[in-house]
């Protein structure tokens, strides 16, 4: 992909943040994170690995159920206590209407109300330690969570990276574990109190009368029968609005990002179509998932409210038959209405248990995938660095059936500047990858000083490079801390020498703040060519053993790229250095050129060497003559 393509999102199959489709095509997908009634694939195995993290703080959550549940009695206890308020109340009533007196005990009910209070009080207490107990919970292993991903991002092979999308890996450090934390946080608790409320609330029913709770538990199947029309009715438009949710917001993201390649190529009627489609696509299911949602509450009230009728009219009849107090009916009815929101949350919650474990699932498999081959157990360390680099048949492949490089050999001397050169794919920046061990080669063996790179550690191998790359990685910080990445204990005066050297120190002057700007997190307010002549300079400050220039002066212009060769003679003097080049006229004073073609060394020699032997590279070299001169 090109840079612009990159940095418009106008390449093949490019993903925006909301996980949808891009513009021009490509899978849906990326950091949507699940939602909308995806499932685990294996919930069982994924609840267990889950419930592998909450035992370190089971004593923790042991108390959490104990407040849980102190909390939940001492609310249940509630309607019992203010039934007995209002039979004594109705006593005192009939004897007045029956004119024996008023015989209504306040101080009796004064208890009673007095009692209500430190209850209801006590319980809120239990509500608020459970809940802070639960959170701390909850954001620990959430830490925990992301600590292991961060640490696993830097063990897991390159080749992880280049097989998925950049949004893909992110939804599993964010959205996923971000769900996990507010499942842990909130869903717990509730499942918690809502069970332990359906069992309180039944044993209080059946303490009242257990004609009326078998009456009563006649609409929980109704109820339950509703729900689950609903909710099987409504998932199916909740996944097309996630889906269409996630295309727009992919597709916002791709046209602001490329906007002006957008107005340059006059594709503004086209993304305001395909805006206009998804949409309409999204209006559809959203307000179909709404509405079917939207009617489960008048639907469950018509149910409840026929569950009060029946228990009104059987309650009646009891109280009638003294079988039943007044007060106990009056409890009984607000238990009832009790009991059916406790089972809604539930059935609620079993959705959301279904989504977190689909994204702890995700966020489970990524730590659990394979890792870089494990560091040698006694490393090298080089006191005397030669520089010398030999490949001895060496074979890749970033899949077992595709072969990138065919027994590739090659004996570069200490000092030497060696220039690879081929046509796009053939292989040349591979090379480079395999040098510092960021991909693991099939077979054969590279050696630095006449030790096999497997015989240092990584840190130590990698530290011995300094690369220059077309793309550029600049990040959210100023400009002089973007040069000093990598040697952080450069001084700034040390920082400004190596500007110098790669000739952006005038215009970094020049530029608001110097060398204190920031850049932004597209590093857009600066120019392409500006990027690269900090990479170079972030290069020079290194002072590395071996440097590889992958394309390094792409995006300058003439007169900057012949200023950045005089420093780079400086920088590649008596140091082995890899230069990987298109155009052919920049590496002609290269000790040695390497031509690849297909993963294999067709010619090696000198620039004129190849010239006279009128091979490839010979090819290669009057085409971009001819094309110089027609120009």
């Amino acid at each position: 992909m090109s840079a612009a393509e990159k940095q418009t999102g106008f390449g093949p199959g490019r993903q925006g943040p909301g996980g949808g489709r891009g513009f021009f095509g490509g899978p849906p997908g990326g950091p949507g994170g699940p939602g909308g009634g995806e499932k685990a694939r294996d919930f069982n195995k994924t609840l267990r690995t889950l419930t592998g993290y909450l035992t370190p703080h089971k004593t923790t959550i042991s108390i959490v159920v104990f407040f849980a549940l102190f909390s939940t009695v001492f609310t249940i206890v509630g309607p019992k206590l203010l039934g007995k308020v209002t039979t004594k109340l109705a006593e005192g009533l009939f004897a007045w209407y029956n004119q024996t007196g008023l015989l209504t005990d306040f101080n009796y009910i004064g208890k009673i109300i007095g009692a209500l209070v430190v209850l209801y009080v006590i319980s809120s207490i239990c509500s608020y330690v459970q809940g802070y107990l639960m959170s701390g919970v909850a954001m620990d292993v959430t830490y925990r969570l992301r600590k292991e991903i961060a640490e696993k991002m830097s063990r897991v092979p390159l080749n992880y990276y280049d097989t998925r999308s950049h949004g893909e890996v992110l939804s599993r450090i964010t959205n996923d574990v971000d769900l996990i934390n507010q499942t842990l946080n909130q869903s717990l608790n509730q499942i918690i109190t809502s069970a332990a409320s359906i069992v309180g609330i039944l044993i209080m029913m059946l303490s009242i009368s257990w004609m009326m709770t078998v009456a009563a538990l006649l609409v929980i199947p109704l109820s339950l029968g509703i729900v689950g029309v609903v909710i099987k009715r409504s998932q199916r438009f909740f996944r097309e609005q996630q889906h269409s949710l996630g295309e727009l917001n992919g597709h916002i993201e791709e046209m602001y990002g490329g906007h002006t390649i957008v107005q340059a190529f006059n594709g503004e009627a086209e993304s305001v179509a395909f805006f206009e489609r998804v949409n309409d696509q999204l209006y559809h299911s959203a307000w179909k998932s709404q509405f079917v949602t939207s009617i489960m509450m008048p639907v469950m009230s018509f149910v409840g409210n026929l569950g009060y009728v029946v228990v009104s009219i059987l309650g009646g009849y009891l109280a009638v038959k003294r079988v039943v107090d007044i007060g106990d009916i009056q409890a009984f009815i607000q238990y009832m209405r009790s009991f059916t929101q406790p089972i809604a949350q539930l059935s609620s919650i079993s959705n959301t248990l279904q989504s977190t474990a689909a994204a702890a699932e995700r966020v489970f498999e990524f730590l659990a995938e394979g890792e870089e081959t494990p560091e040698t157990a006694h490393p090298v360390t080089l006191d005397q660095f030669s520089g010398h680099v030999r490949f001895e048949h060496v074979s890749f492949g970033y899949s077992k059936d595709k072969q990138i490089i065919h027994d590739f050999s090659a004996d570069i001397k200490a000092g030497q500047r060696v220039a690879i050169v081929g046509p796009t794919g053939a292989g040349k920046t591979t090379i480079m990858k395999l040098l510092m061990r960021f991909y693991e080669i099939d077979s054969g063996r590279i050696l630095i000083s006449d030790h096999d790179i497997y015989d240092f550690s990584r840190h130590d191998l990698r530290s011995l490079f300094g690369m220059v790359l077309q793309d550029t990685w600049l990040y959210n910080a100023s400009i002089k801390e973007n040069i000093r990445y990598g040697t952080f204990a450069a001084t700034d005066e040390e920082v400004m020498e190596a500007a110098k050297a790669a000739h952006c120190d005038e215009f970094i002057r020049a530029l608001p703040g110097g060398y204190d700007m920031v850049l932004n997190e597209e590093s857009s307010n600066i120019s392409q060519g500006q990027k690269q002549l900090f990479t170079i300079a972030r290069a020079i400050l290194a002072d590395p053993k071996i440097l590889i220039l992958d394309e390094a002066t792409s995006s300058v212009d003439t007169r900057t790229e012949i200023l950045i060769q005089k420093a780079m003679e400086n920088l590649m003097r008596n140091r082995t250095s890899f230069v990987i080049a298109h155009r052919l006229s920049t590496i002609r004073d290269a000790d040695m050129i390497l031509v690849l073609k297909d993963g294999d060394i067709v010619e090696q020699g000198n620039h004129e060497e190849l010239l006279a032997q009128n091979g490839f590279y010979a090819d290669l070299y009057q085409s971009q003559f001819e094309e110089a001169e027609a120009v």
